[in-house]
């Protein structure tokens, strides 16, 4: 029997705090590098002017081999689903890190990041999830912001650590200085505790994480079934226990399947094969992941180059070294510990920001306004960020400096979820999800590939005539280019989706080990209205009933019962009263 919803859609709380959980470590780690990057490839016996192009060089590999295997990671995820995936690019880029921190060339650190980049396409195959796990359209500004989210809290203990335990037989001798092993590998530290970070990202995914794929969702997950069994001396006994294949709350009024007419005719199973280039490449998706591959470019360049600048000796100016407003070529001459520490600030006030203003500026003035508004504050923020360094009181330097961050960390915040809301609402069905993301991470490891060793090389080339402007004057004028797609996105309604609730709240959700039981279950073919569609779908063998107030309503009648095929992905023989206006 039906039951009457009380409520709006929920977010899938405990799905998406899992998800965190298991996404948290890859942010850790790779935020950890950037304070002692610098003095890392300057052990190399790199010269000074030359650390920005071999760092630059450094995050360009690490992310073409990402653009290149994304795609592939993307299909891979469609294929044997998103959780497998997921594991294996944390475990691959767990065994990277631990590799990473003991590099003792120029050539093996390249090679290793190489390889780190490739093994993990978790950042298109996480997205996805983001979007399977909560369709309702409402919802998505506070569901796509937890992944940022998470980066910023990944970004407040990763350069802590990375910063505070490089170099360790240097600044602890007391505890460090009569181990070899660190005296070494001088960098080995912060990597070994990223690795036991990974370590509990991958037990907590393994034995808690659902399967979001609409087909993979309804097979046996071993590791929920082990999660379930660790667990359950710790939770209270249940009268009834029900499975729920379902990341919303069975109060969720949005359609069930958009813009779809259900038709099939008996027995008939359908059948969903690759999705087509021309399905996934309509004109909106193209001008957001332009737009998004220019975002890339100039804010990973600018993180890139930033530890360089701010490891750069200082310059006291005079009338040789100094001809403003264009020559000058000072950095702030910081260490790599200080260099974590400002890094450990900006996260702290980014996770400040995307937790509290973000998703009320985006129902405030919608995600594409909100996009648009950050892609011009960007310019800005580029061409100032040089002339800081002129600053002589220390002081005000670091106060202007830090306040520039915290407007970029602003921007940034709002700009990557926006973006993502919009890439994924411009895509024709939630089917071709997994293949978008790929692309969106392929066409985005472009731009986290060319702006990085471009910057970098700009960099060490301006340094040495004089002219420290020239990285932050060309991401400026990229990040105008890269600011024109916006105003030419138009915001989708959504892709068209599938899901099946049972009578069971999320938040009771604690009892679901097994994923390859069936329930059968009655659920309410809702109405609406304003875009005359008749949409929901069930898990298989469940009846589907429409319910007969909102046929007296709408002046509906029925004409006839046919079979036709539904479920989350799978497809089953269910009952349907078709109906017409």
């Amino acid at each position: 029997m039906a039951r009457s919803k009380k409520h709006g859609p929920k977010l899938p709380v405990r799905q998406l705090a899992i998800l965190a959980v298991a996404r948290f470590a890859e942010p850790l780690a790779l935020t950890s590098v950037f304070p002692y990057l610098p003095e890392m490839i300057k052990s190399f016996g790199i010269e000074e002017n030359q650390v920005a192009k071999w760092a630059g060089f450094t995050g360009a590999v690490f992310s073409i081999s990402q653009s290149i295997t994304a795609v592939p990671w993307g299909r891979a995820s469609d294929a044997f689903g998103r959780k497998p995936i997921v594991l294996l690019g944390l475990t691959s880029t767990m065994t990277c890190f631990l590799i990473w921190g003991m590099s003792t060339s120029l050539t093996m650190a390249i090679t290793v990041r190489a390889i780190m980049g490739g093994g993990n396409g978790n950042v298109g195959i996480i997205r996805t999830m983001v979007a399977e796990m909560v369709p309702e359209k409402e919802l998505q500004p506070k569901a796509f912001s937890l992944m940022p989210l998470v980066w910023s809290i990944g970004s407040v203990f990763g350069p802590a650590f990375g910063g505070f335990f490089a170099r360790p037989a240097d600044h602890f001798p007391s505890v460090f200085g009569n181990i070899e092993y660190f005296k070494r590998y001088p960098f080995a530290l912060p990597n070994l505790m990223a690795c036991f970070i990974f370590s509990i990202s991958l037990i907590t995914g393994l034995l808690f994480l659902k399967e979001t794929h609409e087909v993979k969702r309804h097979e046996r997950d071993w590791g929920l079934v082990l999660g379930e069994k660790l667990t359950r001396p710790f939770r209270r006994s249940r009268a009834h226990k029900h499975r729920r294949h379902s990341f919303v709350d069975d109060g969720a009024s949005a359609p069930l399947l958009a813009n779809a007419n259900l038709t099939s005719s008996d027995n008939t199973a359908v059948k969903l094969g690759r999705p087509s280039m021309k399905e996934i490449f309509t004109n909106q998706t193209i001008i957001n992941l332009v737009s998004y591959t220019f975002l890339a470019l100039h804010v990973v360049a600018y993180d890139q180059v930033m530890p360089v600048f701010l490891n750069y000796p200082r310059q006291i100016p005079d009338e040789n070294n100094t001809h403003l407003p264009f020559k000058f070529s000072g950095g702030f001459g910081l260490s790599s510990d200080k260099i974590g520490t400002i890094y450990t600030v900006y996260g702290i006030a980014c996770g400040v920001i995307q937790f509290f203003l973000f998703p009320w500026l985006c129902a405030r003035f919608g995600v594409l306004r909100c996009f648009r508004a950050a892609t011009m504050v960007f310019p800005v923020i580029y061409f100032l960020t040089p002339y800081t360094s002129l600053i002589q009181d220390d002081t005000l330097r670091y106060t202007f400096f830090l306040l520039l961050m915290l407007v970029k960390g602003f921007v940034v915040i709002v700009g990557f979820p926006c973006t993502t809301i919009l890439l994924t609402n411009s895509a024709s069905s939630l089917r071709i999800l997994g293949t978008l993301n790929g692309f969106a991470t392929s066409f985005s490891g472009v731009g986290r590939a060319v702006g990085p060793a471009m910057t970098g090389a700009v960099f060490s080339f301006g340094v040495q005539r004089g002219y420290v402007i020239a990285p932050w004057w060309l991401l400026s004028v990229i990040a105008m280019i890269g600011a024109i797609p916006s105003w030419f996105i138009i915001e989708g309604d959504g892709p068209t989706r599938s899901l099946d609730t049972d009578d069971e709240d999320e938040d009771d959700d604690e009892d679901d080990g097994n994923e390859g039981e069936r329930q059968e279950e009655e659920v309410t073919l809702m109405l609406n209205y304003e875009e005359s569609n008749v949409t929901g779908l069930g898990s298989s063998q469940n009846s589907v009933v429409i319910d007969e107030d909102h046929k007296a309503k709408l002046g509906l009648t029925t004409n006839e019962t046919k079979t036709t095929a539904a479920g989350y992905g799978t497809m089953g023989a269910t009952k349907v009263s078709t109906t017409s206006l």
